[in-house]
């Protein structure tokens, strides 16, 4: 077969999503230099983490205390993922983070680049820039001048994506794609769907993706 599509489910404040964008990144290589003559389209899909958090966002470390029982069970939670992050070329700042952010914004912004944005490697900049802005330099998602800021790094038009971001935009469209996510049986995240017929779950290490991506290709 000679055209692999890659559907990944994710949010932008998930850290496993940024250690399994890393893994995917590198079973994409191994695999372009397996298989150079097989196109490949990534498409990435919404899912909301904490779907309930304020459009304003709230204090970050709080809220995970509660959530996971207390400052020493988020040290050591923090610690396991902090690990995994170096595997994959990712040292977290989690002590950077002040706010937990509503990521619809955020959602919104890659559904809107994946539309006007033929680049698949440009869309893959943008989304490595909205996790580098959440987890290496703590920077808050849920600020659109933020959301701006890292697109137009991204070689994006910043003025027409803030002004995208201002509107409101495909919003129903992303909350109704999150929530077909969910329908499909999807309840964690990072989720990768190889060519519609072969599921990964969560942050699987390069050389797993790579054999799915075998997989996937073969003739039924």
């Amino acid at each position: 077969m000679n055209e692999l599509t890659i559907d990944v489910v994710s949010d932008v404040v998930c850290p496993w999503c940024f250690i399994g964008k890393h893994h995917l990144d590198h079973a994409l290589h191994l695999w372009r230099a397996e298989q150079p003559q097989c196109a490949v389209a990534v498409r990435w899909h919404p899912f909301f983490l904490n779907p309930d958090t304020p459009e304003g966002g709230e204090p970050y470390r709080p809220f995970l205390e509660k959530k996971f029982g207390g400052p020493e069970k988020l040290a050591e939670i923090w610690q396991r993922v902090s690990a995994a992050g170096r595997t994959a070329g990712i040292e977290f700042a989690f002590e950077k983070i002040e706010l937990r952010a509503n990521t619809l914004n955020a959602h919104r912004l890659i559904h809107h680049a994946q539309r006007v944005v033929a680049d698949g490697t440009a869309i893959s900049r943008l989304i490595e820039g909205l996790f580098a802005a959440q987890f290496l330099e703590g920077r808050h998602l849920g600020d659109r001048a933020v959301l701006a800021d890292v697109a137009g790094a991204c070689g994006m038009d910043h003025d027409a994506v803030r002004s995208y971001l201002d509107g409101a935009e495909d919003a129903d469209e992303v909350r109704a794609a999150a929530g077909e996510m969910q329908r499909m049986g999807i309840g964690g995240v990072p989720f990768f769907i190889f060519n519609k017929k072969l599921a990964a779950s969560g942050a699987q290490p390069a050389d797993a993706m790579l054999k799915v991506m075998r997989e996937a290709t073969q003739p039924a």
